[in-house]
């Protein structure tokens, strides 16, 4: 990026961060799903699943909860590109010195920053449940950047809903099947204890390398291969978005 459009990318990024902490419930609200769903799983279900290791519940089923959590604050930011594009911002800033990309990216780098106080919020709330690690400071700071990449990459996907809805639900309802998607992983049952076809499924579909990259690290033990997959899958999923969604961006502002 060029210093005009770092410029211009910050002075956005904060108008939509100053959005954000105005109403505050948006991060609240996203942080409320992932918290009553470890309060379900482990006070209510818990009891009943049998993960196969010596990891308390909670310890397991955190990085799918993360998951969860990221998969639900991207809808947001959709939301909020949709009404930007509906109230004619758009064309305001056309008729302003200020470089194109800077729109798309304040609204990127605005659901990492609301994303990452998300995860945190969830993360407080699992220590307080019981949650425990002895990761090193270099395995946070990797789950961190896994955490960061993968809001990248859903985030650009984020982006190309909010540029082609029609209607404010269906700016924010593609998140629906990334949030359902957890659930058909190694999130809260090995993979090993599903019927055939769902489990051959949940195996190589992209969520399952990456909970199981993260909750390598929150335990210590080696990451193995996962890890190269789950960047794979991310890095891949975000270039495509990436590509797509400032193509469409260019076909709507033209």
């Amino acid at each position: 990026m060029s210093t005009h459009v770092i410029r211009d990318t910050g002075t956005l990024t904060g108008r939509s961060l100053t959005h954000i902490l105005r109403s505050p419930d948006t991060i609240i609200t996203t942080a409320v799903t992932p918290i009553a769903l470890m309060l379900l799983f482990v006070y209510v279900l818990g009891g009943a699943i049998h993960t196969g290791s010596d990891q308390s519940y909670i310890d397991y089923m955190l990085p799918g909860i993360l998951l969860i959590t990221i998969a639900s604050g991207i809808a947001y930011t959709s939301y909020r590109l949709f009404l930007d594009l509906q109230g004619g911002i758009f064309e305001r800033f056309q008729s302003m010195p200020i470089a194109r990309s800077s729109v798309l990216w304040a609204h990127v780098l605005t659901s990492v920053v609301a994303n990452i106080v998300s995860v945190a919020i969830v993360v407080g709330v699992a220590l307080l449940m019981g949650f425990r690690t002895g990761a090193s400071v270099g395995a946070w700071l990797a789950v961190a950047g896994i955490l960061i990449l993968f809001t990248l990459s859903l985030t650009w996907l984020a982006v190309i809903a909010g540029l082609s809805a029609k209607t404010v639900d269906g700016a924010s309802a593609f998140s629906y099947p990334l949030i359902f998607l957890p659930f058909i992983s190694s999130a809260f049952v090995p993979t090993s204890s599903m019927p055939g076809p769902v489990a051959w499924f949940a195996e190589y579909q992209p969520v399952t390398s990456i909970v199981n990259t993260i909750r390598a690290l929150f335990a210590g033990t080696p990451v193995g291969s996962s890890i190269w997959v789950a960047l794979a899958w991310m890095v891949g999923i975000l270039v495509v978005a990436y590509v797509a969604a400032i193509a469409i961006y260019r076909k709507r502002i033209s």
